[in-house]
């Protein structure tokens, strides 16, 4: 049985999901990936999407991102449905209102932090002459200020994925998905940038989805949604808050 919180439904949510389903066809073999998931998503929510692999996390984000489209259900992105926008609005959508991490960095190699932050600003319709600046404040918030020269070859695995979370806010989006963004860290590495991410939803407000198969990484949200099977077994909040640390800034 899905979970589903009808109190929320009567609120504005940003993201709003309603018996959502995803199916592969692969040699007329059919693989239903996501089987009637609902849930809703507030402005300024950090909420944690955790399972094991093939349990439907990333499919979900896929669908939030509008990467991929459902086979069924509903989506909703602040109040109109996803079937309803078009490319040219999905396109903004994602260049302007969403931020996106991913577990493998994308960094362009031999270009310097500072490079890689200010890319997404060619595609944007923010001035040519606020992109300096935009950049360096996205690098400042995740706390590469002195790095900002330094190609990204000369970069730790951790430096590389606050480089990308940095390129996520170039634009200032609304919201911020992560997928898996600890997977390719240490744990030391892994924490320094679980903070980072942690400091953008409690003290800037952003809104975070992230998806992680790890507990301790999911336990840094408010809120965790566990997916087994294409299906939501739980959705609640975190009781328990860890100690965070401001490293990120050192």
């Amino acid at each position: 049985m899905q979970i589903y919180n009808k109190e929320q439904s009567f609120e504005s949510p940003l993201i709003f999901v309603r018996d959502l389903e995803k199916k592969y066809v692969n040699d007329d073999v059919e693989t239903p990936a996501l089987q009637g998931v609902s849930f809703t998503i507030k402005s300024g929510e950090f909420v944690a999407i955790i399972g094991p692999s093939g349990s439907g996390k990333s499919t979900i984000l896929h669908l939030l991102g509008f990467l991929d489209a459902p086979t069924g259900g509903e989506y909703k992105f602040e109040g109109k449905s996803a079937s309803d926008y078009s490319e040219e609005e999905i396109a903004y959508i994602r260049n302007k209102k969403m931020g996106f991490v991913f577990q493998s960095f994308n960094l362009l190699a031999r270009t310097t932090v500072f490079e890689n932050v200010k890319l997404p600003l060619f595609y944007s319709d923010v001035p040519e002459s606020k992109w300096n600046e935009r950049a360096y404040q996205a690098i400042e918030a995740v706390g590469l200020s002195h790095r900002i020269h330094h190609e990204s070859s000369q970069l730790s695995g951790g430096e590389k994925q606050r480089v990308a979370i940095a390129r996520a806010l170039v634009n200032d989006p609304q919201i911020i998905f992560a997928d898996e963004p600890t997977g390719n860290l240490d744990s030391k590495s892994g924490q320094v940038v679980m903070d980072v991410i942690e400091h953008l939803s409690r003290k800037q407000k952003r809104t975070v989805v992230l998806i992680t198969h790890e507990t301790y990484t999911a336990n840094y949200a408010e809120r965790i949604i566990t997916m087994l099977d294409g299906k939501i077994v739980s959705d609640g909040k975190v009781d328990e808050r860890h100690n965070t640390s401001d490293s990120f800034k050192k």
